[in-house]
């Protein structure tokens, strides 16, 4: 079973702060794909180890700053990015712009500020994929106050991301695979996700996430159970089996789900 933390690539010209950043996060429950100082290392760590966001500094090393940087960078592979910035005139924000980041900082930032801005980026990545890339062209933050930035990240439980999701946890985002995810069950308020060796509980209905989720192998199999169709083993008119787990089949989801299967 695939989960893993978030996965960051931090580019910053000053080793101190990124040493610094990186114990920092480390703590925070992240993992740190790389560290650079120049363009060449950063777009080498980005092809290498697939970060799941990149924390980019706008004054690197050499020729090529942090901005020119992620232009190619985002040409590579599209990723979340948040910029690290001393520089907030018009002429750099608009540059920053037409990069369409998540998120920026302006420096000198703490680790919290961080923390909330790596939350939005993953937030506002996934709603642009979502609803289309001209849809979140220009909604990069610029984290000023802390308590609204907190707000606002506390509204998002799951986020998709292709193949993934990341699932709120303990005020950080895991990584799963969709693959992986047995069943979800329904308890009042909130919905258990269930793996082979972890159970994940947010808070949402399973309407809610069923709407939330774009992954064609969930099935609605029960009025409290959305089950992972490629994880079937064998079933009954009245329980399914996927691995371990024994789920019911409610009777007025039986013909759909029977539909499921193409029989010839």
């Amino acid at each position: 079973m695939k989960e893993d933390k978030v996965n960051i690539l931090i580019v910053e010209d000053e080793a101190i702060v990124a040493m610094d950043l990186a114990a920092s996060l480390t703590k925070e429950g992240y993992t740190i794909a790389g560290i650079a100082d120049n363009a060449e290392d950063a777009e080498t760590l980005f092809t290498n180890n697939t970060p799941d966001i990149v924390l980019v500094d706008i004054n690197l090393i050499g020729n090529t700053d942090g901005i020119r940087l992620v232009e190619k960078l985002i040409n590579i592979r599209e990723t979340p990015v948040i910029y690290l910035t001393a520089l907030n005139d018009a002429e750099t924000v608009q540059r920053m712009k037409l990069t369409r980041p998540s998120a920026y900082l302006t420096k000198p930032y703490n680790i919290q500020n961080v923390h909330i801005a790596i939350e939005l980026a993953l937030s506002n990545f996934a709603m642009m994929h979502k609803k289309g890339a001209n849809a979140g062209a220009a909604q990069a933050v610029n984290l000023h106050a802390v308590k609204d930035a907190e707000t606002d990240s506390e509204k998002e439980q799951i986020l998709q991301l292709n193949d993934y999701i990341f699932i709120k946890q303990n005020y950080r985002f895991i990584k799963v695979v969709l693959a992986d995810i047995m069943y979800a069950e329904a308890d009042n308020n909130y919905v258990h996700l269930v793996t082979t060796e972890r159970k994940y509980t947010v808070r949402m209905s399973l309407q809610q996430l069923e709407e939330k989720i774009n992954y064609s192998q969930f099935v609605r199999v029960h009025r409290s159970y959305l089950v992972n169709m490629t994880n079937i083993s064998n079933f009954t008119d009245s329980e399914l089996q996927a691995g371990k787990f024994t789920i019911p089949i409610g009777r007025n989801y039986r013909d759909a789900f029977i539909r499921q299967f193409n029989f010839r």
